[in-house]
């Protein structure tokens, strides 16, 4: 098995020419993340840390580079996620895992994939990874201290409050919500009883 800094120096050369020097440092930082979180509650570190230190590295290609690529790849958009460019990169880049670097492994491709609409019922690394983003070290959101310390505490209860603010921010811009995010935010809630706790999300 390798170790989380074989994992980032292996991705490092292939991401690299991709990225800003910024997004560079957050994809290090969401593999760092990913790979702690995956420690603590037992998934499978090498693949938090691969799909972390990938996830995000279509996110500087422009939207309509990543639409010509998912056509290619033949991947078929829904009209909420044609519509949401912001969207894309995580669609595309496990497009491109899948295609161009040839990983097969579906829970890294779900990772990658759902890292930003989360889904119902997903592994306990897509869970890592989803959550890392929202918590790695280049993150300064007001709150961001809060939800680091819960990632630790209550990784259900942290993913909860993740999509809340997710659904809260899109709805107070008038932005449709994937119902992927919708599904995922209702089936923690009913499998995880963070609805029985009285805790404000």
């Amino acid at each position: 098995m390798m170790t989380k800094k074989e994992i980032i120096a292996k991705y490092t050369p292939i991401i690299r020419p991709h990225l800003s020097e910024k997004r560079f440092q957050h994809s290090v930082n969401v593999a760092k993340e990913a790979g702690k979180l995956a420690q603590k509650y037992g998934a499978d570190v090498e693949k938090a840390v691969t799909a972390g230190i990938l996830h995000d590295i279509m996110k500087d290609t422009p939207p309509e580079e990543q639409l010509k690529f998912m056509e290619q790849w033949g991947i078929i958009l829904t009209d909420v996620e044609r519509n949401a460019p912001k969207l894309y990169h995580a669609i595309s880049a496990a497009g491109y895992l899948q295609y161009e670097l040839n990983i097969e492994d579906p829970e890294i491709l779900h990772a990658v994939r759902y890292h930003t609409t989360a889904r119902a019922n997903m592994t306990l690394v897509e869970t890592i990874v989803f959550l890392a983003d929202f918590i790695s070290a280049d993150r300064t959101y007001s709150g961001v201290e809060h939800m680091r310390e819960k990632a630790y505490r209550d990784l259900y209860d942290a993913v909860v409050e993740g999509l809340a603010f997710t659904i809260a921010d899109l709805a107070s811009h008038r932005a449709p919500v994937h119902p992927d995010t919708v599904a995922a935010f209702n089936q923690i809630l009913l499998q995880h009883g963070s609805h029985k706790k009285g805790k404000s999300l």
